[in-house]
């Protein structure tokens, strides 16, 4: 057998040999996690426990909004699929049959098509990224003063390892965009709960369609998407915020102007300068981008660290839209260089550590700070914004020394 046949037929295995995903009721388990939310309340239930999943932070039921547990990222750069946020807007089928499923790419292309999963997997080149998934509301219960939305911890991310087609390649099987062609658009199988509601349908620019990195995926960390993560497949955009991976991915539309639908012209917006909370009619900028974040994992605020001995600190950090170029732990007026664990490319978590000789005494509002290769650094105050959307203000904790 080939080499292209055995890849071939690799990638058949991971999409359509299945046969298809389904999702069965969540489990109920009994269980509290306090997310310490500045403007409350900050429980939330640790059930019912969804199909796949190991113990996740429930946000909400239907449609499924899964938190990971901030001690999952103390394991490694790599969130496992069974611990990954989950993150839907409407609802989804909890069944997809493979052999049925058909992706429909027309609009602005040379010639419309209607692919079968097989007819994606061999558009191209089978390509791997490893990349950082995060909602763009991550960390929004943590704002002050407090916005409206869902009031995630700083939970609403994961790293993995994701596999599929470029883009690029699958748009080369409609002839290929017509010229003067501006932006890309997804729509999945999730539709609407209410009557009138819009369809959750996303849009990128061409010149981001066409990096090789972005990616029409049917693995993550080496196993099929499953229900709840996007089965069949999925859109990744490394470096931009989860908004734009669509799952279930249905329809591709190749647009010829800007994109006026609601999830882009509407919402998932922020205010294009800093402004006060009782701002009025202000001009927005979409989400797009990720920033620098980084994260303190070894030690939960209010821990008790030994006084007179030495003491390692542990977490990760990301550099968002670039590659992670350095973190420091902070303090008040002082900070640390850190040293950085290996590099899983541009877009993945990276580990850090640093050692102190001694404690001396309380670790007062701590912090870790990331900055990237295009020179974006953590802010330390927070930049508000109704929302709540893009959050990377260093995380501060404090240790009490005994």
């Amino acid at each position: 057998m080939s080499e292209g046949a055995k890849g071939r037929l690799s990638r058949r295995a991971m999409i359509a040999g299945a046969g298809g995903a389904a999702l069965a009721a969540p489990l109920l388990a009994q269980k509290l996690v306090d997310l310490g939310l500045p403007g409350g309340p900050s429980l939330r239930p640790m059930d019912p426990a969804f199909p796949g999943k190991g113990p996740m932070i429930v946000q909400r039921i239907r449609p499924p909004l899964l938190e990971t547990p901030m001690e999952v990222f103390r394991e490694g750069v790599i969130t496992p699929n069974d611990r990954f946020f989950v993150r839907w807007n409407w609802e989804m089928p909890s069944e997809v049959k493979a052999a049925d499923h058909r992706v429909a790419i027309g609009g602005a292309v040379k010639k419309a098509v209607s692919l079968t999963l097989d007819q994606i997997a061999a558009a191209g080149e089978t390509v791997s990224v490893v990349a950082i998934n995060q909602c763009a509301g991550n960390g929004r219960g943590l704002s002050e003063p407090r916005v409206t939305g869902t009031q995630w911890g700083n939970g609403a991310m994961g790293c993995a390892k994701w596999t599929g087609v470029r883009l690029k390649d699958v748009l080369a099987l409609a002839g290929g965009t017509a010229q003067g062609a501006k932006r890309v658009r997804f729509a999945g199988l999730d539709v609407p709960m209410t009557d009138g509601a819009p369809q959750f349908i996303k849009s990128v620019p061409m010149d981001i369609a066409m990096r090789d990195d972005v990616l029409v995926a049917w693995a993550m960390n080496d196993e099929p998407l499953s229900i709840l993560h996007g089965f069949p497949l999925r859109i990744v955009v490394p470096g931009w915020f989860s908004t734009y991976w669509v799952k279930m991915l249905a329809t591709i539309e190749v647009l010829s102007g800007e994109d006026d639908s609601y999830y882009v012209a509407d919402s998932y917006r922020m205010p294009a300068q800093p402004i006060t909370p009782e701002a009025k009619d202000f001009p927005t900028v979409p989400i797009t981008a990720m920033g620098p974040r980084a994260f303190i994992t070894s030690h939960a605020d209010g821990a008790v660290v030994a006084k007179g001995k030495p003491l390692v600190l542990e977490g990760i950090a990301m550099g968002g839209d670039a590659a992670l170029e350095r973190v420091d732990l902070v303090g008040q007026g002082w900070s640390i260089p850190c040293e950085l664990g290996p590099d899983e490319g541009p877009y993945a978590f990276r580990l850090w550590s640093v050692s102190l000789p001694q404690v001396s005494g309380d670790l007062t509002e701590i912090g870790v700070r990331a900055a990237n290769a295009k020179g974006a650094v953590q802010p330390d105050a927070l930049v508000w914004n109704p929302s709540g959307y893009a959050r990377n203000v260093i995380e501060r904790i404090t240790l009490r020394a005994q």
